[in-house]
């Protein structure tokens, strides 16, 4: 198979990596990349978020598979247009996709099919915000309607707080457009999970769960961001509790698109709150999770080549993919000030050193390259990963080759896991 791959970041670099371990794939291609990638595949310039320049490099291509990793070109319809010119296609229509563009959409979405989920309040104007924080209870989640790149949520701890991020996102000064509508949610308390499928729209294959961390700071503290470490372990999940996550949330979601006629084809993330009530969702995401998929890769053993042309097929096999027993570990490296205003073009060292640790492999984010030098071009830059017999063991390789590399205000969590570096 030739395959394209839509995107540049971790996740991208993740899943060409693990594609280029099958045999049944002969080239990669990746739009557009980025330097680490660029080892690894051709890399072709695009922009994620131009669709016809993305269906000019797949007329170039003409891939028997075409990969689309990030949010954008899929709610854009991407997938749509791909499969409209005959063109084997991983990933969810446009409408579909909703359930990640729109999360209005997705919460009612919710409450049609009967799947676990907190109490919400979509709102427009800032006396329908008024009226429904009379209804919850602090804390309060303030979150934009649309896509904002894992940025788009802020925890209120009193409600005029909450007032206050309403009117900003309202206004477009803190989220964009993707503010102009906005949901206002109650506080969920538990441990967040996230599980992710693979389903051609009937049959369902479920990956190994994983973990991440969104707040910057070590003990989930400062502000969001798209994903500052995970890992995957064995025993996370017992299968009672995978049956229950199948049979109350994964199944109703993908009948659910079904009868509504939007099939869904590609990759669903649950992102789940494991709360005292029972398991609830938080929020989906039509694609694979950064930096989750990095963690979860590491331990997949099937070819997943095949899985994601079986998917993309209508054929794919409900059977178990096969997991490594070991545990897994992604530490974000990112950039001075992210997730807020960074700095590019900062010289990174140490990356070969760092990828002799057993176990270790580095994932680019963010990355360019110039004079035989890597520079940084992203608020996250690298994900530095590795696997090991325990979560322990995984965790502190990690560490000790992310201490191995260094550029200009380079910081990262050092409690992923809740594990210390050794």
């Amino acid at each position: 198979m030739r395959i394209l791959v839509i995107g540049g970041g971790g996740r991208e670099h993740a899943l060409v990596w693990k594609l280029r371990q099958s045999r049944q794939v002969s080239e990669i291609f990746c739009a557009p990349g980025n330097a680490g990638i660029a080892q690894a595949a051709e890399c072709l310039p695009a922009d994620a978020g131009d669709i016809d320049s993305l269906l000019a490099v797949a007329h170039r291509v003409q891939p028997e598979l075409t990969v689309i990793g990030p949010e954008l070109p899929l709610t854009l319809g991407l997938s749509d247009e791909l499969r409209r010119r005959g063109m084997p296609v991983f990933g969810p229509s446009q409408a579909a996709a909703r359930l990640e563009g729109s999360k209005s959409f997705a919460k009612r979405f919710m409450l049609r099919h009967n799947i676990p989920t907190g109490h919400f309040a979509a709102c427009e104007s800032m006396a329908e915000v008024q009226g429904a924080l009379q209804a919850l209870h602090a804390p309060v989640v303030v979150k934009a309607d649309g896509l904002a790149a894992g940025k788009g949520v802020v925890i209120a701890a009193g409600k005029e707080e909450a007032a206050h991020v309403a009117g900003s996102m309202l206004s477009g000064a803190l989220a964009g457009e993707a503010g102009r509508k906005i949901l206002l949610e109650e506080f969920l308390q538990g441990e967040e999970l996230s599980f992710l499928v693979m389903t051609d729209g009937e049959r369902i294959a479920a990956l190994a769960p994983a973990r991440d961390h969104k707040r910057a700071g070590d003990g989930d503290t400062g502000p969001n961001t798209g994903g500052m470490g995970a890992y995957s372990e064995p025993g996370a999940m017992d299968p009672e509790m995978r049956h229950w996550l199948m049979h109350h949330i994964v199944r109703p979601t993908i009948a659910g698109m079904r009868a509504e006629d939007e099939p869904y084809n590609g990759v669903l993330f649950c992102g789940l709150m494991m709360t005292a009530r029972g398991p609830m969702v938080l929020e989906f995401n039509c694609r694979f999770g950064d930096p989750e998929t990095q963690a979860i890769l590491l331990r997949l053993e099937s070819d997943l080549a095949e899985a994601l042309a079986d998917t993309a097929a209508g054929r794919l096999s409900a059977g178990d993919l096969q997991w490594s027993g070991e545990a897994s570990c992604c530490v974000v490296l990112a950039s001075g000030g992210y997730p807020g205003k960074y700095e590019s073009g900062k010289i990174v060292s140490g990356l070969d050193r760092a990828a002799e640790v057993p176990g270790v492999v580095i994932f680019h984010a963010g990355t360019s390259r110039r004079d035989g030098n890597f520079y940084t071009a992203g608020g996250r830059v690298l994900n530095v990963c590795a696997r090991g017999a325990t979560l322990q063991a995984a965790a502190a390789r990690a560490y000790r080759a992310a201490a191995m590399i260094h550029f200009e205000g380079m910081h990262y969590r050092r409690d992923i896991g809740n594990q210390k570096p050794a």
